[in-house]
């Protein structure tokens, strides 16, 4: 158990920061919460259950945020798209198909909507193709296989949280704000109770 926690904790240590961590929450921000678009995410497999917990964690905090799979995207669900809105794609490897292939579509329907990719490969396809790369690091995972998504995952689900909790921040989404959108379960009682305090 020791050496799997401390395998992924320092995979998470290592997440290299760059610019483009700046630069893909000022582009969620002025689409979103400027532009009045909305944040789209998108992953296949493991990633794409990463994909959406970042939409729906974003979409709890004041950015409304769906997770289009590729997939459906491609029998219809592409219509879920608008001009103003932002994508965030989720690949590991940087080369999935289903992902790689949704570019495509997305840039056919809409030129200008802006790409973000969370990527353990940068230099990838993916990488290539996107407007803002952003790189976990590539860190192995801990699978003895060496295949099954589980470093990687914990540290794409860790960059959703940095890109989610600095939009929160820089659009002042305050306790009031969570109340409004918390109606059911513990948290809603909490976040209405303290703010009604």
């Amino acid at each position: 158990m020791h050496e799997i926690i401390a395998a992924e904790s320092a995979a998470l240590a290592a997440i290299p920061y760059s610019d483009a961590i700046d630069h893909a929450i000022e582009l969620i921000i002025e689409h979103v919460h400027r532009r009045g678009g909305k944040l789209v995410t998108s992953g296949m497999g493991k990633a794409g259950q990463i994909a959406m917990n970042i939409a729906t964690t974003f979409s709890s905090t004041g950015t409304p945020a769906v997770n289009l799979h590729p997939g459906e995207a491609q029998h219809g669900d592409l219509g879920v798209l608008q001009p103003n809105d932002v994508m965030l794609l989720i690949s590991n490897s940087g080369a999935t198909r289903e992902i790689i292939d949704l570019v495509y579509l997305t840039r056919n329907l809409y030129p200008d909507i802006p790409m973000i990719v969370i990527t353990g490969n940068p230099d990838s396809e993916l990488g290539r193709l996107t407007d803002v790369t952003i790189s976990t690091g590539g860190s192995p995972e801990v699978c003895p296989l060496g295949l099954t998504p589980t470093t990687s995952t914990t540290v794409m689900t860790v960059i959703g949280d940095i890109l989610v909790v600095n939009v929160m921040r820089l659009t002042e989404f305050s306790r009031e704000q969570y109340a409004l959108r918390h109606h059911g379960g513990y948290l809603g009682h909490k976040s209405r109770n303290e703010f009604e305090k």
